[in-house]
């Protein structure tokens, strides 16, 4: 995930986008002469070594890989776009409306600028070149010093499990997405296809396992995400120096570490980024190896699977993921951003970013309580609980979901900000989740002034909203109308409701108190109580003179 709100594009800006995210540069360390610079090692050898330091593994993945194909024979998907797009969201995932992200590993450790820390503690030049200087005056010098050295650093004293699971619900949350796997390579569960796990070092705990344990016995669904594909240049920084990265002892940590490259074709920049079919092999093996082991009720992907080079294991993964899970009776989730996957064949995800409008299909967005890390990072700059209470609202009333990420401490502790910002969000959708929960989308989703920030890293730019601002929602047949603020005058308007659509009784749902209001051509308009506490959100329940239908989206 990003280090600031448009830092993916900026670790893209090598192929694609010549966006920045500019931090003043701290005075660390200086480079040490024993950081000369080298040259990198040919994709063949570097394939060479990376499939060496992973050869112990190879009876274990090769068994993985047949049951993938078991499972697939037996199912009732193929791994073909042609049969996936059959898929259908299911309705748990649909009524839910509302996750927690959880960003942990490793990169908790320095707690600098976030959970790309371990690749940019490798860049010794540019815009983030502040993390190769930190990593020097706190961690010591390279390349006897690395990434590596601070695994021993993460030893999670205080994670409690079931008090994070407590939290998460009481957050409002009906599912938990933690993150298996991050680009760093460290797996955060007991993985039988590397050493360099949390159940081996660091915590010495299968952290995703107790997770698992924990979320569902508090009636939560459970998710886990995967970013394993990245890991194939992850590092690539450090194969320009003399750094731990070109140690072929720690290259199962490492990955291979290939330079990302593109190449132009039909004017279009096209990624030729060196991912052999080995990889594709160890990256479909531990997803399915912990999807056979976790049984994630969702399945969450990064962006780079939509690469064309992942093409032919991504349809044998969605279609063993799905197969898999309906020879159990388990209905699931499988999460992709941009155009990895065709419509229909899984639930959209936009990282960071809103939808103008209702989509006829189910889709999630992602952000975090942070502005700018997924990862915990001190310093952090955390959005109000405000902000995201419309957030929420706004994607609800287009028929999507909320996944809202957190980032623990190395030691295992929440950070005070984000646990007040949960606790916030749950008082509000207990008082008012009526209008949330199992909800589906009106005939239009709003109407105000304010217009949202469309599409991915924009999570950051939509204006305030105002008294005059709603959104709508349906639900067993009552319309909910969600103002995102408070008029002064204590009356408010909503225009999408004139005589012509007669109501029958309207109902703040805070205190569940019944309004006075009236209709004319102008709309609906409301005599209103005293300002509610809480978030500046305010759900009313309107029942219409003449009820509107189960799904008042129509084939939503």
């Amino acid at each position: 995930m990003s280090i600031c709100s448009n830092a993916r594009l900026a670790v893209l800006s090598l192929a694609l986008v010549g966006l920045t995210c500019i931090v003043p540069a701290p005075a660390f360390a200086a480079d040490p002469a024993s950081a000369a610079s080298v040259t990198p090692p040919d994709a063949a050898t570097i394939e060479r070594q990376w499939i060496a330091a992973n050869s112990k593994f190879d009876g274990v993945r090769t068994a993985i890989l047949k049951q993938v194909d078991a499972a697939v024979a037996q199912g009732p998907f193929e791994p073909d776009w042609a049969s996936l797009v059959h898929y259908t969201t299911p309705l748990w995932y649909r009524d839910a409306k509302f996750g927690i992200f959880v960003h942990w590993g490793v990169y908790s450790v320095p707690a600098f600028k976030g959970e790309w820390y371990p690749r940019h503690m490798y860049e010794r030049t540019g815009e983030n070149s502040d993390r190769y200087r930190y990593q020097l005056a706190h961690y010591g010098a390279m390349p006897e010093k690395g990434y590596k050295d601070l695994i021993p650093l993460f030893k999670a004293e205080h994670f409690d499990p079931d008090a994070w699971a407590r939290l998460f619900k009481q957050a409002g949350a009906r599912y938990v997405v933690p993150v298996a796997e991050h680009h760093d390579g460290f797996a955060m569960y007991d993985s039988r296809l590397s050493d360099w796990t949390a159940a081996k070092m660091g915590p010495h705990r299968d952290v995703i396992g107790a997770l698992v344990k924990s979320i569902r016995a508090q009636g939560m669904y459970l998710g886990l995400s995967s970013h394993r594909a990245e890991h194939d240049w992850f590092y690539e920084y450090g194969r320009s120096f003399n750094s731990d990265v070109n140690d072929p002892r720690y290259a199962a940590l490492y990955g291979p570490a290939h330079a990302m490259r593109t190449f132009k074709a039909d004017g279009k920049d096209v990624d030729g980024t060196v991912v052999s079919q080995a990889f594709l092999d160890d990256w479909l093996a531990r997803t399915a190896e912990f999807v056979q082991d976790y049984h994630p009720d969702l399945l969450y992907f990064d962006w780079w699977i939509g690469q064309a080079s992942f093409r032919n294991q991504l349809t044998r993964l969605t279609a063993f993921y799905y197969d898999q899970a309906a020879a159990r009776g388990q209905q699931v989730v499988l999460n992709y951003k941009s155009d990895a996957l065709p419509d229909g064949a899984a639930t959209l995800n936009i990282e960071r970013g809103e939808l103008g409008d209702i989509r006829r299909q189910p889709w999630q967005t992602e952000t975090s309580v942070s502005d700018d890390s997924w990862g915990y990072a001190e310093g952090d700059i955390y959005k109000s609980p405000d902000v995201i209470a419309h957030l929420l609202i706004d994607v609800v009333s287009k028929n999507g979901n909320l996944l809202l990420n957190i980032g623990p401490k190395a030691d295992g502790s929440i950070p005070p900000e984000a646990r007040s910002i949960l606790l916030a969000l749950g008082q509000w959708l207990r008082a008012n989740g009526e209008a949330i929960y199992a909800s589906r989308p009106w005939t239009h989703f709003g109407e105000g002034p304010t217009k949202v920030a469309t599409g991915s890293m924009q999570d950051t730019k939509t204006k305030p909203y105002t008294a005059q601002d709603f959104r709508f929602t349906t639900h067993a047949g009552v319309l909910y109308a969600i103002e995102l603020g408070w008029p002064d005058d204590r009356k408010a308007l909503i225009a999408s409701l004139p005589a012509s659509l007669p109501v029958r009784t309207v109902t703040l749902l805070d205190g569940h108190r019944k309004l006075a209001f009236n209709q004319d051509q102008q709309g609906l308009h409301l005599q209103l109580p005293a300002q509610p506490a809480g978030l500046h959100a305010y759900a009313y329940r309107i029942e219409l003179s003449q009820p509107l239908p189960a799904e008042a989206g129509s084939a939503l």
